[in-house]
């Protein structure tokens, strides 16, 4: 059975390209933390082409969150910035990539603007 985390991600590869994105180039890691075991999951942004990978490489920002309140965060039920502002998530690096980042994240189910939908259910 596939988690939402990895269904989050294998989506955007899939979608290959996020026009929110056009204007962001960079790497990130995102370091999902869950007693002794880490899974590393790395974003590569080309102005706006996406490719992601399940490996712990090199990047320009590094994201560090348990999986479960990276689950949240997918899930729209929780903000990448207040859990960055909390200290539930840690950021090393370019934190604008971040913030642009932040943009592909589903907000909460009730709400309006550029975010994504993401159901968290397979295909």
């Amino acid at each position: 059975m596939v988690d939402t985390t990895t269904r989050f991600f294998e989506d955007l590869d899939r979608r290959g390209f996020e026009p929110l994105l056009v204007k962001t180039s960079g790497t990130l890691r995102f370091d999902l933390h869950e007693g002794p075991h880490t899974t590393h999951w790395l974003l590569e942004i080309d102005y706006g082409r996406l490719r992601v990978r399940q490996e712990d490489g090199e990047a320009d920002t590094v994201i560090g969150a348990e999986p479960r309140l990276f689950a949240e965060l997918v899930g729209g039920e929780e903000n990448a910035i207040a859990a960055l502002l909390r200290g539930d998530m840690t950021v090393m690096g370019d934190p604008r990539l971040v913030l642009q980042v932040e943009r592909v994240f589903p907000g909460p189910p009730d709400s309006r603007g550029p975010h994504h939908t993401f159901s968290g259910r397979g295909a």
